[in-house]
């Protein structure tokens, strides 16, 4: 497959399905840094497992038309606070954050407070898979166990309530 896609991929990138070794993939939303992606999770943030502490993970990106158009072996770099690539990549990442509050500079503060992780996964282009070698059959899963899932019963009503 040719880095060009790849590259045009992460470009692209607001969003990306990553995995760390067999565990599920968790759709997390990103930022592309050159040619590699900046990810943060952590309290408050979204929610990325064993990535933070992760040597490699696998990323798969969508293309215009929303469908999955390459999967790619990731190398995954912890950036710590106070470094040159933390203090320039992490106010940039504190920018494109939706729905925060406060400034990108409290935001960025905030991070550093909680101990969130900010990533960077630098993709091996020698383990890029595209369109054409991508399996055929959906990689969709049931859904994880979640105290969202469990039914609850009715409310109570005092007075009977008429459908309409």
């Amino acid at each position: 497959m040719s880095s060009g896609v790849l590259d045009e991929a992460i470009k692209k990138a607001a969003i990306a399905w990553v995995s760390v070794g067999d565990g599920p993939a968790y759709a997390l939303w990103c930022m592309p840094v050159e040619n590699s992606l900046a990810v943060i999770s952590g309290p408050g943030e979204q929610f990325a497992p064993d990535l933070a502490q992760a040597e490699r993970a696998t990323m798969r990106l969508r293309g215009d038309h929303g469908g999955q158009i390459v999967a790619a072996d990731a190398v995954v770099t912890r950036l710590l606070p106070g470094s040159p690539e933390w203090d320039e990549i992490a106010p940039q990442l504190a920018t494109k954050r939706l729905n925060a509050s406060g400034t990108a500079d409290d935001l960025v503060a905030r991070w550093v407070e909680n101990g969130c992780a900010l990533v960077k996964l630098t993709p091996a282009a020698e383990s890029a898979v595209g369109t054409a070698e991508l399996p055929a059959e959906s990689a969709a899963a049931p859904p994880r166990e979640t105290p969202a899932r469990i039914e609850t019963r009715r409310p109570f009503r005092l007075h009977r309530v008429r459908k309409r």
